[in-house]
């Protein structure tokens, strides 16, 4: 998980090179055609279940990311993307409540709440009040991503490198065209994007997905959610490292105090999620 973690809290600041030099619709499209090229032999046909394959690919392929890489290219805080991310979790609990039926105690409640407060007040941090676009974005981002998860949790008998080789496949043809209409200069700027915007593509395929998706699928098969999810919270922690390190991140004190509030609240979301454990073999 400690690896996991590691390759994910990175993604963000390789993603942030990419996008700095690639449009974000293009860069998603070129991450997903890679993985397509390396995952095609494990495309095939799940019997009955490819309209929710094909939900779960635009809610989280072309949907979400066009959306989460949209906001890193105008956010010059990579910091505060990681720590917007985790709203997913939030996002997720309260979806399973009203499509799963699932029931929730008061210390998730308040979990819900302190994730959502923090984010609120690290936007109203100096050095983040100027990209607040950028959080909508990717708060949006999370948003269609958990609506991808719900539908996933209910999907059973599909293998992980199964699943991405559908969201790939069917992402970067409408992320291509979507990039040929609302994007310009693609031939120019493919030639002229350094090794590290090429870098930022082959590591959010091969490290992100590959690595990271992959090796939480193995986890997940073997530990309960209980276990495992409190500890993908290393991720934002390596990621706003990275950002500080890499980037060079300017963080206030808004920030740390959001930011604290914002991933406590998802540790007790996490912590309090093993009466709903056995879903967690779907991820």
């Amino acid at each position: 998980m400690f690896i996991i973690c590691l390759v994910w809290g990175f993604t963000f600041v390789a993603g942030k090179a990419g996008v700095s030099e690639i449009p974000p619709m293009l860069f998603t499209a070129l991450r997903y055609l890679l993985l397509s090229l390396l995952l095609f032999p494990f495309l095939q046909i799940v019997s009955g279940q490819m309209p929710q394959i094909i939900f779960i690919s635009i809610a989280m392929g072309s949907a979400h990311f066009s959306l989460f890489y949209g906001g890193m290219s105008i956010a010059d805080n990579v910091s505060s993307i990681a720590v917007a991310t985790q709203l997913g979790v939030p996002i997720s609990t309260i979806m399973s409540i009203i499509f799963l039926n699932e029931q929730v105690g008061w210390r998730r409640w308040l979990g819900i709440a302190m994730s959502f407060g923090g984010v609120v007040i690290i936007s109203f941090d100096p050095a983040i009040i100027s990209e607040r676009l950028g959080l909508l974005m990717v708060v949006g981002a999370a948003f269609i991503g958990s609506a991808g998860t719900i539908v996933m949790k209910q999907m059973k008998h599909t293998g992980v490198y199964q699943m991405q080789a559908w969201i790939a496949v069917l992402s970067w043809p409408p992320l291509i065209a979507l990039s040929l209409i609302f994007e310009n200069n693609h031939v120019e700027v493919l030639q002229n994007a350094s090794w590290m915007a090429w870098g930022g593509v082959v590591y959010t395929a091969v490290g992100a997905s590959l690595i990271g998706h992959a090796g939480m699928y193995y986890l997940l098969q073997r530990y309960d959610v209980s276990v495992t999810s409190p500890l993908t919270l290393m991720a934002p922690i390596f990621g706003i490292m990275s950002g500080v390190i890499f980037w060079g991140d300017q963080l206030g004190v808004r920030f740390w105090i959001g930011g604290g509030i914002a991933l406590f609240g998802v540790l007790i979301i996490g912590l309090r999620k093993r009466e709903v454990a056995h879903a967690g073999n779907v991820l």
